[in-house]
């Protein structure tokens, strides 16, 4: 019996990892012309608009949600934050010193993925270095509102 591979149907994968958050108005605008290629997609991102809490994002064919995955340790309380770094020097190993903990890893899974075009068109949601020194509570932000308590609740982009 034969053993096909992924390589043969072209399903491939990668990480879409940055260090920068993203612009609600143009990540929406992403959102909504999702990539045919991209049949699944899981990760958690950055939003300037949402500074203090982590937003999770699970995509599987025509639905896509975004919700609260959780507070950053950098938005954490100073010694509740030192506690998580003491329990776990992995997030002291990446910490950054301007941001902590914050950033954007998506997996995307795909058929014939372009991966170097949609990181290019992810790249360009990002906040420049001009709107990285503005203020982010001005930003609009079109994206579904959740609650930023216990609760984890998710809703559909």
């Amino acid at each position: 019996m034969r053993r096909y591979t992924n390589e043969e149907y072209g399903i491939s994968s990668f990480v879409y990892r940055r260090n920068r958050p993203f612009h609600p108005e143009r990540l929406a605008t992403w959102l909504a012309d999702w990539p045919a290629e991209v049949i699944r997609a899981k990760g958690f991102m950055w939003l300037a608009t949402r500074n203090e809490m982590a937003v999770s994002v699970s995509q599987a064919g025509p639905s896509i949600q975004l919700g609260a995955a959780g507070y950053w340790i950098a938005a954490m309380p100073e010694e509740e934050r030192q506690l998580y770094l003491e329990e776990d020097p992995e997030w002291a190993a990446t910490w950054d010193p301007k941001w902590g903990d914050r950033m954007t890893e998506i997996v995307l899974i795909g058929i014939g993925i372009n991966k170097n075009e949609i990181e290019k068109t992810l790249d360009r949601c990002l906040l420049t270095a001009e709107e990285e020194e503005a203020d982010w509570s001005l930003f609009a932000d079109p994206l579904p509102v959740w609650e930023e308590a216990e609760g984890i609740q998710e809703q559909s982009v």
